[in-house]
């Protein structure tokens, strides 16, 4: 016997207002962005020009500084992958354990991931200041005042400057991830390792590692988008410079969108952007899959 027509329709007019929220603010600027990548256009003159694919091909072999950006933005993420993950994760075996004042930690690990990124890159911007900053006042007070430099207006330390801060302010969301995932492996396994003589490194290898891959692969996963697309730490800190050596993907887009006055261009740029992350998604899910 087929259900009412009201019964069949009931579940379809639930997701409608969804359907609708993403059409609206997903699929239709997605089609402007893809509309506009077509053509050789400043934002205001009211008749762009068609240019097709030229804008790609600009892209793909021309444009030098957009791809330097994306192996600056890789030396940043290589640098999150390994440090900031490995310092969250061994935060989180610590407070892990009964510690006096875990609460009290936990709380204080997380508060760098919360705060505004501007009001952090301004405030590191000033630690890092080459005349007046609390950095160099330091190392000039331990003896090492030849080791004092520019840090955020050095070509050679701006970068790692960018990605110390980086690293400062997202080992949090690592900390918190690792410390659930930590909590979901039952205390029997450890106490049977330690009845058959498993020392400390053994219990982390044999049984700490393996149950928490799914979620080591989860927060690598996010730690690469999000760090493949930091801008606002950049912007508050040195705008992309000294001499583009801090450019990453995003500010390379904002700057041909609002300092070329290219916008076709600049949504070139962001598609193939987006379809680069894409890729690099789909091949961390597919080796997620094979490890489950």
């Amino acid at each position: 016997m087929a259900a009412p027509r009201g019964r069949r329709v009931a579940p379809y007019a639930f997701i409608l207002p969804a359907l609708l929220l993403f059409t609206v603010f997903s699929i239709y600027p997605f089609y402007l962005l893809l509309q506009t990548s077509l053509l050789d256009w400043d934002g205001i003159s009211p008749s762009p020009t068609f240019v097709g694919l030229r804008n790609y091909l600009e892209v793909l072999a021309q444009d030098r500084i957009f791809w330097t950006s994306f192996g600056q933005a890789g030396y940043v993420t290589l640098l999150a992958l390994t440090l900031q993950n490995a310092l969250a994760l061994l935060l989180a075996i610590a407070v892990n354990r009964e510690l006096r004042g875990g609460t009290i930690y936990r709380t204080i690990f997380f508060l760098p991931p919360i705060l505004s990124e501007i009001v952090v890159g301004l405030i590191w911007f000033w630690i890092f200041d080459g005349n007046f900053g609390i950095f160099n006042e330091v190392l000039t007070a331990m003896g090492l005042g030849h080791f004092t430099r520019p840090w955020l207006a050095d070509p050679q330390t701006a970068l790692s400057a960018v990605a110390m801060i980086h690293m400062w302010k997202g080992f949090g969301w690592g900390f918190v991830m690792f410390l659930a995932g930590l909590q979901t492996i039952p205390d029997e396994l450890y106490e049977a390792a330690r009845v058959d003589g498993a020392n400390a490194w053994y219990r982390f290898r044999h049984v700490t590692l393996p149950l928490l891959l799914p979620v080591c692969i989860t927060v690598s996963i996010l730690t690469i988008l999000g760090t493949m697309q930091i801008f606002a730490l950049i912007i508050a800190t040195t705008q992309g410079g000294p001499a583009f050596h801090t450019e990453v993907p995003i500010t390379r887009i904002f700057a041909s969108m609002l300092g070329s006055g290219r916008f076709g261009y600049a949504c070139a740029q962001g598609i193939v952007f987006g379809l680069i992350l894409l890729v690099v998604s789909l091949i961390q899910l597919r080796f997620q899959r094979k490890t489950a």
